[in-house]
């Protein structure tokens, strides 16, 4: 209507007949939707979609250009002030209170200002290997070791032999927070997470871009498609080296919503731990069964009522975990891996609550190698991961994390992003801030009791440190390494 309209009221030379007008119309609108969604998979394409190589420019470079500035302005959406939403405070003030709770002595790099020295706490003659399992939407309320409802044997069991985490808490409610916490150290904020922000896809801190410089060849697996939630641009422009997803599995065994099943990703990565190059390597695994619509191969597991619960799809999961460790406990790269499971976040979080604490609670376990075995209760975040990881390896690195190594520090905070809400637990306290309102205290006491409390002032200027920070560090490119820093 708007083309004939602006063109005159013309008319065409052959007009179709009346019949044929309305079969090409619904033929031009199937070609003009496929046309939009470049794909004829279940998602749509992305930019991501089109990533190749760790060049964020020419990375860009197949993409039609108006899309690129459409785009970009549409995804400015993600990028919310925290300042505009909970209250300011002078930069000096927001990173010498990070810094101070991390406990970390920062390196003199003005533009880094959490950039410190990581001294390991074990000593290795050759710096150990890193997998990371993050386990999709696998809460500690499934878990019997964690007080849940016993649905995980197989890590129960792995629990008695490993450096047992109770007391771990996710910082969001989506997937790329948690990834952006452990992959990246980074704390969660108001704006979406790392791995969906333009500033972010080069020369943004990860894991990878700092086990590159010693020496370690990094790799990301997947059984769906990796373009999800824009994970590949993300880890290739940072640091990955290779990414194993969907489309690179032969012959899985099967198939379901999101990709391939948690027994083909475990499958491709005990075929690469056993093909591992002279270098070190870290591996990401990142599974997907645990989602809805609950889809599963069959014969697995006996299941409880209707096949399709997340009930079902977590002992499935926890299945496909049981077998791979135990063809990891016999494979030669056992003795020489650092493996960590954790969730991402936890299943259906909701509830009354300003904050829902008790579904942030998340499992997170240490293992491999010569990890003993030992049940920590320290209050701790995913953010503390990463460090933590580091001493175990036996890297001594700079970087800027601010989450505590807890191999040689106590933790004891954790930060949770709950949609516009932020909530940061220290102890037994709990400061939550709200948009545009004044911030609430309140003693916590698992699984779900709160009690309101007078406001401590100190505690909530500390809570609103953190919710700044990384919105701060985002907008000023202080995430990062020094070398990486020239190149901004």
């Amino acid at each position: 209507w708007l083309g004939y309209t602006l063109f005159g009221n013309g008319s065409p030379d052959n007009p179709l007949p009346l019949w044929q007008r309305p079969l090409v119309s619904i033929g031009v609108i199937a070609v003009s939707v496929l046309a939009i969604r470049g794909s004829l998979s279940h998602r749509p394409m992305n930019p991501a979609s089109l990533a190749y190589c760790g060049d964020s420019m020419l990375n860009t470079l197949p993409l039609n250009s108006l899309h690129s500035v459409l785009f970009a302005a549409y995804s400015m959406k993600n990028e919310r002030s925290a300042a505009d939403v909970y209250g300011r405070m002078p930069d000096e003030e927001i990173n010498a209170r990070v810094i101070r709770s991390a406990g970390i002595a920062p390196v003199e790099v003005p533009h880094i200002p959490t950039l410190h020295k990581q001294i390991a706490s074990v000593r290795r003659p050759r710096p150990f290997n890193l997998v990371m399992i993050v386990e999709e939407s696998l809460g500690a309320q499934y878990v019997a070791n964690l007080g849940g409802s016993g649905h995980t044997p197989q890590l129960d069991a792995l629990s008695e032999t490993g450096w047992n985490f109770t007391r771990a808490y996710a910082t969001g409610t989506r997937s790329v927070r948690g990834l952006e916490a452990l992959v990246a150290g980074f704390p969660p904020t108001l704006s979406d997470a790392a791995l969906r922000l333009s500033g972010a896809q080069s020369n943004f801190f990860t894991m990878a871009q700092l086990l590159r410089q010693h020496g370690y060849r990094s790799r990301f697996i997947y059984g769906g498609e990796a373009h999800f939630d824009n994970m590949k641009s993300f880890f290739l422009g940072n640091g990955f080296d290779e990414l194993h997803d969907r489309a690179t599995f032969e012959n899985p065994a099967f198939i379901g919503t999101w990709g391939a099943s948690d027994e083909d990703m475990f499958a491709r990565l005990d075929a690469l731990l056993r093909s591992s190059p002279d270098e070190p390597t870290f591996t990401l695994a990142f599974s997907v069964t645990n989602h809805s619509p609950w889809e599963y191969p069959p014969g697995r597991i006996e299941v409880e009522g209707d096949p399709a619960t997340v009930e079902n799809t977590v002992r499935y999961a926890d299945w496909a975990l049981g077998q791979f460790f135990e063809q990891a406990r016999n494979a030669p790269y056992w003795e020489n891996t650092v493996f960590l499971v954790v969730a991402d976040h936890d299943a259906r979080v909701g509830g009354a609550s300003l904050v829902p604490v008790r579904h942030f609670h998340i499992p997170a376990l240490i293992l491999g190698a010569d990890v003993k075995a030992r049940r920590d209760d320290r209050l701790i975040s995913q953010i503390d991961l990463p460090p933590t990881l580091l001493s175990l390896m036996g890297l001594d690195c700079e970087h800027p994390m601010p989450g505590q190594d807890l191999t040689q520090q106590d933790g004891g905070r954790a930060m949770m992003q709950y949609q516009e809400n932020y909530g940061y637990l220290k102890g037994d306290q709990l400061i939550v801030l709200e948009p545009h309102r004044p911030a609430t205290q309140y003693r916590y006491q698992a699984p779900a009791t709160f009690s309101p409390v007078s406001l401590d002032a100190e505690l909530e200027h500390e809570a609103l440190a953190h919710v700044l920070w990384p919105w701060w560090a985002y907008q000023n490119r202080a995430y990062t390494l020094p070398h990486l820093y020239t190149q901004l």
